[in-house]
């Protein structure tokens, strides 16, 4: 299993080893020592999630309130997406910018998103899959998103699914009614930097 930093601090790429067989393939897609190894502190379950998507069906930017926040830890079991982590904490040295990974079937790669990140995916084939490990389980009280399609974000969403079709993309009534970045900043609805950080640290102390 090999660990990735992605461009976003706070958020990897996972690669697992797969091992296959006339009966198949297997591997672990989490395992606790290399998690902590690499972000610096367990993952603290407390929901699991499962969606399947359409193709061309874009959900996020979601993020949730710091602290407790909401870390995920996301693979795709069917089918494929592209999954974006943004850096909306303010105040963050990289605040605005966004990096993406190729989630599938075939490499069976994950994403690891730490606290007070944005978090986006589009399905890039129908029936698309995604399994997620969340740290705080669904409160929608203190959950909020940002529009997947906000110029100031300029996220490079594909064109195109994964066996070459052009994609319509699909939002919800939610999504499509998010703040953009700006006006969520502006509102003081985004998380702040320090405080994330002084959050993660503590999960780092125990």
């Amino acid at each position: 299993m090999e660990f990735r930093q992605l461009q976003v601090p706070g958020a990897w790429e996972i690669t697992p080893r797969q091992f296959g067989d006339p009966r198949g393939v297997f591997l672990e897609w989490f395992r606790d020592p290399s998690f902590v190894q690499a972000v610096g502190h367990p993952l603290n379950l407390q929901q699991a999630n499962c969606s399947v998507s359409a193709a061309g069906v874009l959900r996020g930017i979601h993020y949730a309130d710091v602290p407790p926040g909401q870390a995920k830890y996301v693979t795709c079991v069917r089918g494929a997406v592209l999954d974006v982590v943004v850096d909306i904490r303010v105040g963050s040295p990289t605040f605005g910018h966004w990096d993406s990974v190729l989630l599938d079937d075939a490499d069976r790669r994950a994403i690891y998103l730490g606290e007070g990140l944005g978090h986006a995916f589009l399905s890039l084939e129908d029936d698309s899959t995604v399994v997620y490990l969340c740290s705080t389980g669904y409160a929608p009280e203190r959950e909020h998103g940002i529009h997947p399609l906000d110029a100031e974000v300029g996220i490079d969403w594909p064109s195109r699914g994964r066996d070459g079709g052009e994609l319509e993309l699909l939002l919800s009534d939610k999504d499509i009614a998010a703040p953009t970045l700006a006006q969520a900043r502006e509102a003081g609805a985004l998380p702040d930097y320090a405080a994330t950080q002084a959050w993660v640290e503590g999960l780092r102390q125990g």
